[in-house]
């Protein structure tokens, strides 16, 4: 099983997948963590070119490439050996990440970013995939604290750095993309604390499995 968390800056999406990951090897399964931009070896550069402050003037076709070419080589070198091998593949951001942020947020062409990235992926569409949601004034203030106690203010802060009407226009690109695929994506309440978020998210598992 292919599972991609997707959200806003600081919906806590690390923080969930590690407990989804904890729920399904009590299951008995063996699980995979992944994330995006910086996946593979390669994309580990990629994502210091994409999320660094100082890279605030690059254009949203460059931004947009830049993450395809991260994606493509993330499915061929981590995701579909790890989902050949029999394993959950669970995944921080995927594609819906760049058709939300490069389409709603930059004003992309969201049709054109779903045919590019269905180059990328070569068939690899997640089986589920959970969006995080809050508001985003509560999950920006989360993103540019949880930077500064790494030390990744600037190295991870290009995006926090945006205005807070570019996250509100995140949100709703992702509201309104969840909406356009309900088969799957299901959308859970990330304000809480965290034993009651993952509740919510194991609802969705749950649910998805049963199906």
């Amino acid at each position: 099983m292919f599972i991609t968390f997707e959200g806003i800056e600081g919906t806590g999406k690390s923080t969930q997948i590690t407990r989804v990951k904890e729920y399904f090897e009590a299951q008995g399964k063996e699980v995979f963590l992944t994330l995006e931009p910086g996946g593979s070896r390669v994309g580990q550069e990629l994502r210091k070119m994409l999320l660094h402050v100082d890279n605030s003037d690059l254009t949203p076709i460059t931004e947009l490439f830049l993450y395809l070419a991260d994606r493509a080589q993330h499915i061929a070198q981590v995701i579909r050996p790890a989902l050949d091998a029999g394993k959950v593949v669970l995944c921080d951001r995927f594609a819906d990440s760049t058709i939300v942020y490069q389409g709603y947020g930059r004003g992309l062409d969201t049709t054109v970013l779903r045919q590019l990235n269905e180059v990328a992926v070569d068939g690899m569409w997640p089986d589920l995939t959970i969006v995080l949601d809050i508001n985003p004034e509560i999950g920006l203030k989360r993103a540019m604290l949880r930077n500064l106690e790494d030390g990744k203010a600037k190295e991870e802060g290009r995006f926090e750095a945006e205005h807070i009407s570019f996250h509100n226009r995140i949100r709703e690109g992702y509201l309104t993309w969840a909406a356009i695929n309900r088969d799957r994506i299901s959308v859970a309440n990330a304000d809480g604390t965290p034993e009651e978020v993952f509740e919510r998210i194991q609802t969705i598992i749950d649910g998805h499995l049963d199906r």
